[in-house]
């Protein structure tokens, strides 16, 4: 028998920028009712679910692929 720790479903603003790979001080500037990710607080501590990051992430990945990358022209549609 294995003794694995189940996933937290919430995670601190620390843990949370550390799995976006962001600061903080970003991470609170992305914290609804600024920004996209939305947040709870429970006993004082700002508190961010697991799913919610990572559907967070998730968009952003899907908006890179639909857009093209910085400097480069829109695909075009029209035959030349």
């Amino acid at each position: 028998m294995t003794n694995q720790s189940p996933s937290p479903l919430a995670v601190g603003a620390r843990e949370a920028a550390a799995m976006l790979a962001i600061s903080r001080r970003t991470l609170w500037g992305l914290t609804a009712p600024r920004g996209p990710i939305p947040a709870c607080k429970v006993g004082g501590r700002v508190l961010y679910r697991v799913t919610d990051l990572e559907k967070y992430l998730a968009k952003l990945a899907s908006e890179s692929m639909t857009q093209p990358a910085a400097g480069e022209a829109p695909a075009s549609t029209t035959p030349e």
